[in-house]
């Protein structure tokens, strides 16, 4: 006769598998709804479609200005950088911005600024601090030369399509949105570290944020696209009010949420370009954005345990035994997550590294919870509770 705790945890192994079920089902629902949309194309194809040179005759959209902070040499980033520059946006400005004015950024801002003398590019190197997050120093420190109305900061990995300032600048017609932003795809550049980056944006994180924007969540922000009108952030203290947040991204949302302005996510998906020189970095990038959501949602993110379908299902079936319910379950979980990974092309991982990544991002949210410290670029710096960081070395 089993004892009761040979019961519990057979209930607790049958409990853990028909959740990583659930969640992993939902998931692949919520994944195909959009995975039909087109990717961007490569920056070799925008300088076939479109004359970098020539300004699209129109005037039905309103002048932007691009914020593209930079930081060091990135693989791929004149092609990243060139993708904006060739929009079909009738009206934009570019600002790159530095803060060291030996950064090797300053190349490629220059030389984009040299092939396209028709393009209204600036480039700003200012060192001033604003607080310990040292992407919104150099974000508030560009701000003065953006000589348009609405603003749209990109991180310096992304690739667009032409028609991105459009889609992106297009809700912010409606007064009660305050901050448009873009759903995204990693691809990898390079070997096997990239690849298990990719896994996780790919197969873990955008397709919880799916699941969550499925039942109604609005609180997703990403710096891949922060789209707002300079009223909206005049109104929320300028970028000054986020430079000492580790979320810069949310926080901005978040912000423009209490503002009673909503969050909404552009038509179409932009990629960003994964490269990683190291299995040490791969760790530090993946442990410092799980202590980022950490930060940003302390109570949900202990649930998000169930959202790692196949090593939750196994240790189910560890817990349960050899449990008939427990062993369909699991098939059904490995089922949807081979699914899941399908639903992620072209963009996603050879197929045998997806369980060794979903293996290794469980094993580094266990970890997330033994410390608040992250490591960013040179520093490491210390989270706290509100989400502000402090530098500690």
């Amino acid at each position: 006769m089993p004892t009761i705790a040979q019961i519990t945890l057979q209930t607790l192994g049958i409990a853990l598998a028909a959740l990583a079920t659930a969640y992993a089902l939902v998931a692949c629902f919520a994944e195909s709804r959009t995975a039909k949309r087109a990717l961007p194309m490569r920056a070799h194809d925008y300088e076939r479609r479109t004359d970098a040179n020539t300004l699209v005759s129109s005037d039905c959209c309103t002048p932007v200005t691009v914020l593209k902070p930079l930081c060091g040499g990135e693989p791929n980033l004149y092609h990243c950088l060139k993708t904006f520059c060739v929009q079909d946006h009738p009206h934009y400005q570019i600002v790159f911005g530095v803060q060291d004015p030996a950064d090797v950024a300053l190349a490629t801002a220059h030389r984009l600024q040299a092939e396209l003398p028709a393009r209204d590019i600036v480039v700003v190197i200012d060192s001033r601090l604003h607080g310990s997050n040292g992407k919104v120093s150099n974000l508030a420190n560009m701000l003065p030369a953006a000589r348009h109305q609405i603003l749209v900061a990109s991180d310096s990995d992304v690739i667009v399509d032409p028609g991105y300032l459009r889609r992106v600048t297009a809700p912010l017609a409606d007064p009660t949105v305050g901050l448009v932003t873009s759903l995204y795809r990693a691809r990898a550049v390079g070997g096997l570290w990239s690849h298990l980056v990719a896994i996780f944006i790919n197969e873990w994180f955008m397709p919880a944020v799916r699941v969550a924007r499925l039942f109604g969540s609005a609180s997703f922000t990403s710096g891949v696209t922060i789209a707002l009108r300079r009223q909206t952030l005049e109104q929320l203290g300028g970028f000054e009010a986020i430079a000492d947040v580790l979320a810069d991204d949310y926080w901005l949302g978040e912000h423009t949420r209490r503002l009673g302005l909503k969050t909404v996510a552009a038509e179409g998906v932009v990629e960003t370009v994964v490269a990683e020189p190291s299995f040490g970095s791969v760790c530090r990038h993946e442990l410092r954005w799980l202590r980022t959501i950490r930060s940003v949602q302390p109570r949900g993110y202990g649930p998000l345990g169930i959202t790692f379908t196949v090593p939750v299902a196994a240790l189910g079936t560890l817990l349960a035994g050899a449990d008939s319910v427990v062993l369909g379950l699991a098939s059904v979980a490995v089922v949807a997550r081979v699914i899941l990974h399908r639903l992620a092309r072209p963009a996603c991982a050879p197929p045998w590294l997806a369980p060794i990544g979903d293996l290794l991002v469980f094993v580094l949210w266990c970890w997330s919870f033994a410390s608040r410290r992250v490591r960013w670029r040179a520093g490491e710096f210390a989270v706290e509770r509100d989400g502000s960081m402090q530098r500690t070395s």
